[in-house]
């Protein structure tokens, strides 16, 4: 049993040590260094990720535009007055719709006129073929007796004249009768060539009904011309004509945007180059409407570089684009250049020197920080595939405040994945 004495004495020098203030101070330091030996010796506290299996994918993010692959600035291709405008903007057409009326009056006339000289020229031809060949024939007939006749007469004469029945210039009279004869009997026969099928007046009448058709066609497309219409499914951008206005061949009339599968277009880095390749996925989304998300895949990957920016032209199809997409209209695009199932993982901070030749982390094996090389693979949303280098498990070092070096002792503080 504790006496009264060791009580009494114990309580002096508790009340003694109270008024050694000195002490208390030397206790408090020796009790710190003891503690601060003993946290030097654990090492710091560094927060560390374990590299971990899973499926990862790489993608490139951008923001881009709707493109419309052709524009076409449709104008009058003949001057004129304009007397209607079918169209608005904004308006889809369809190949052979209506866009713009000039007046036609003139070339209409034009085409009448040119029609009546065709009709004429083919009742020539017509004329040759049955009624020319007939009179020729007739004419050629009517040659050959008048020759016959000619040639009894003047032999009757020379007969005559020999016996002195006659005078001599009843021959003559008679020869030149039979010359004459023998002309008329010539230009028969050139007439009744020439009015053949293929005869010399036939041929100039078919030629003139030729020139007259090349007129009438003429006149014919001129009259089309007054008739501006669609010549291919489109949407309407711009109208700068209205009725009443005088146009001339060089005037823009209308903008329109060639129909088919909508079109993205966006500049990607070069540095992204070797990872995108024509048929990749990607989601798309018009900044004005984000959350109505649509598809799209890669369909043009530019073969040159931008010089200036360092970046490369990539166009993407949208086969089932939503209706409120409209030429030019911001887009942003989540392209997916790369997919691997069965990835080992680590953040994408732990990397030292990610973007350079040589990438290393910083490990914990044994209590003890371990530099290691590493080979990377693809890149996700935060995280990097690691190639060759580590292990499934390995405990890697993010990084924060401490510096670190190889072989120095540290505490784990694991951050959840």
């Amino acid at each position: 049993m504790i006496s009264v004495d060791d009580v009494a004495s114990r309580r002096l020098a508790t009340a003694s040590l109270l008024r050694r203030p000195a002490l208390w101070f030397a206790l408090a330091v020796a009790a710190a260094g003891a503690s601060y030996a003993v946290v030097r010796a654990e090492g710091p506290t560094v927060h560390t990720a374990l590299a971990a299996r899973k499926t990862l994918e790489q993608h490139v993010v951008a923001s881009g535009r709707v493109w419309v692959p052709t524009r076409v600035e449709v104008s009058a291709q003949t001057p004129g007055l304009v007397v209607a405008v079918a169209v608005v903007e904004g308006q889809h057409v369809k190949t052979g719709d209506l866009l713009v009326q000039i007046d036609d009056a003139e070339a209409r006339a034009a085409v009448a006129q040119a029609r009546a000289v065709v009709d004429q020229a083919n009742a020539r031809v017509e004329q040759l073929q049955r009624v020319g060949a007939i009179v020729a024939t007739e004419s050629l007939r009517q040659a050959r007796t008048n020759l016959e006749r000619a040639h009894a007469e003047y032999e009757r004469a020379q007969k005559l004249a020999a016996s002195g029945a006659v005078a001599q210039v009843e021959l003559d009279n008679a020869r030149r009768a039979l010359d004459t004869a023998r002309a008329q009997e010539s230009a028969a026969e050139a007439q009744q060539l020439s009015s053949a099928p293929m005869g010399a007046d036939t041929r100039v009448a078919l030629t003139a009904l030729l020139q007259a058709q090349a007129q009438l066609a003429g006149a014919g497309i001129r009259l089309a011309q007054t008739r501006i219409v669609a010549l291919q499914d489109g949407v309407v951008l711009t109208r700068s004509v209205e009725p009443g206005d005088v146009v001339q061949p060089s005037r823009t009339l209308l903008v329109v945007a060639a129909g088919g599968d909508a079109q993205l277009v966006f500049q990607a880095d070069e540095r992204n180059l070797a990872s995108i390749e024509l048929g990749q996925r990607a989601r798309a989304s018009a900044d004005a409407y984000p959350d109505r998300v649509f598809d799209a895949v890669v369909g043009y990957v530019a073969p040159s570089i931008d010089p200036q920016r360092g970046s490369v032209e990539v166009r993407l199809r949208a086969h089932e684009a939503p209706a409120f997409l409209k030429p030019d209209m911001t887009v942003s695009i989540d392209l997916t250049v790369a997919t691997k199932p069965d990835a080992l993982t680590i953040p994408s901070e732990a990397v030292r020197g990610i973007a350079s030749p040589a990438p290393w982390v910083l490990a914990v094996e044994g209590g003890r920080v371990v530099r290691k090389d590493v080979k990377l693979g693809i890149r996700g949303d935060g995280e990097t595939e690691v190639a060759s280098g580590l292990d499934e498990g390995a405990e890697v070092v993010l990084p924060d405040a401490h510096v670190l070096a190889a072989g120095q002792r540290v505490r784990i503080a694991r951050e959840g994945r």
